[in-house]
């Protein structure tokens, strides 16, 4: 296992792959339709907006957790 000084980084490498994943797969079928090679065009797809997204969330989720942490009330009643 890691350290937990990596948990940023892992944090940000694992959900800007399920994104990146997913959106790829979303909008390669939306904008080419299902052919025969879309499973390689969607994965050609994905390897790009994971390099792009991996940066981006390990960026972002600082400022996501701010605004978060602005938008919601903390629970003050007692269990």
């Amino acid at each position: 296992m890691f350290p937990m000084r990596f948990q940023p980084f892992i944090f940000a490498f694992i959900m800007s792959g399920f994104m990146a994943f997913l959106m790829s797969g979303i909008l390669t079928f939306i904008n080419l339709g299902w052919f025969d090679a879309f499973i390689v065009a969607w994965l050609k797809a994905y390897l790009y907006a994971h390099a792009c997204a991996f940066p981006l969330v390990f960026i972002f989720a600082p400022l996501s957790r701010k605004i978060t942490a602005k938008l919601v009330k903390a629970d003050t009643r007692a269990a």
